[in-house]
């Protein structure tokens, strides 16, 4: 099974959002291939189906954001084989020792944010400017300093594509945009 969902079409698959944002950035196409294979995008207290929903949201919305330090007429496309997000769903009951009946998301040093994706920037004629098979992790990711927020959702992982983003594009950034 492949997910292939454009940040449009995921806008408004997902929740009838549109980022108007992204009108000066570059376009970003996200497939999620085989998400039912990925090692860990478990939910601690909501369906798992909702959950993706969200993670794969919020995720491109991210990738959307960083997007607008490309050229507007470029576009990056994303094909993600493996997410892994940061900590392990327990149950409550392990955590806590009661039956609450909720999941629990804990994170420690060692279950690190990971994800393997390859990418394709291409230029307005179609040609391509870069593309590279990614295999990110973050084994310091409780210390980075660098953080989003304190309690954003995916902020791990969000930082993890953020340093990334801007060691791989470096070269094609366009100067001034804001973060």
């Amino acid at each position: 099974m492949k997910i292939q969902l454009s940040m449009l079409a995921s806008s408004v698959l997902l929740g009838g959002l549109v980022f108007p944002g992204f009108a000066g950035a570059a376009s970003v196409e996200v497939t999620w291939e085989n998400p039912e294979k990925y090692t860990d995008v478990r939910p601690s207290n909501e369906s798992r189906v909702k959950f993706k929903e969200r993670t794969f949201k919020a995720l491109e919305a991210y990738l959307g954001k960083l997007a607008e330090k490309l050229p507007a007429d470029e576009k990056l496309t994303i094909n993600v084989t493996n997410l892994d997000l940061a900590g392990q769903v327990w149950p409550s009951s392990f955590v806590f020792g009661n039956a609450t009946g909720a999941d629990v998301r804990i994170i420690k040093r060692v279950d690190i944010p990971r994800m393997t994706f390859s990418y394709t920037l291409t230029d307005a004629s179609g040609k391509a400017r870069k593309s590279a098979e990614v295999k990110l992790k973050d084994m310091g990711f409780i210390d980075n300093p660098r953080r989003i927020a304190q309690n954003d959702f995916l902020d791990y992982e969000k930082v993890m594509l953020r340093d990334w983003f801007r060691e791989e594009m470096a070269d094609v950034i366009v100067k001034n945009k804001v973060e």
